[in-house]
């Protein structure tokens, strides 16, 4: 269990920040970039939670709690990708569980005819931003991960999760019904 007694430490006055092996790594490096795309698409999830009800918004939850064990695991450097006492990792059931979410949501969607424009409903809206706050924190994972050993099944997880609130918010849109469709050059006309 966490116990937070104390929220600052001075510690990080010098531009380090502190891993879980308890090793310094500087706040601008690749690791500490993925580790805060994580929180910031965490934080936009945070935001869509308030528009979802239900069942959503529980899967939703779920992933907030997985997003938290994806920026343990990114702060736990090495090559060994094995849950421990000491090491919270993304594991493959997690990266299951979201594809089948993916396909469960999906399943009940009408087909894409166009891209669509992120919006639709407030909910959907919510969720797009916390989609495209996914596909940056995984282009900063993978960033990492050609500097230095990185979880595939942490990899795996980011590059799903944005497939999952893309259909999420298909499916708040009325299962796509009131997505708003990409018009082709539509400016170009007036």
């Amino acid at each position: 269990m966490v116990k937070l007694n104390k929220i600052y430490t001075r510690t990080g006055d010098d531009g380090t920040t502190g891993l879980v092996d308890g090793s310094r790594v500087g706040k601008h490096g690749a690791r500490m970039e993925a580790i805060g795309s994580i929180d910031e698409a965490n934080s936009a999830l945070g935001l869509a939670v308030l528009a979802v009800e239900g069942a959503h918004r529980d899967a939703l939850l779920r992933v907030q709690n997985d997003l938290f064990d994806l920026g343990a695991d990114l702060a736990t450097p090495g090559d060994d990708f094995a849950p421990g006492p000491m090491s919270l990792r993304i594991v493959p059931a997690q990266v299951a569980w979201l594809e089948s979410a993916i396909d469960a949501v999906n399943e009940d969607l009408n087909p894409l005819t166009s891209f669509i424009l992120p919006g639709g409903s407030e909910g959907a809206a919510r969720t797009h931003i916390a989609r495209a706050a996914a596909r940056r924190a995984e282009r900063a994972c993978v960033a990492l991960a050609a500097q230095e050993p990185i979880n595939p099944a942490a990899l795996a997880y980011i590059n799903r999760l944005s497939d999952y609130l893309f259909v999420l918010a298909r499916a708040l849109n009325n299962n796509g019904a009131d997505d708003i469709l990409w018009v082709p050059g539509a400016s170009r006309s007036a």
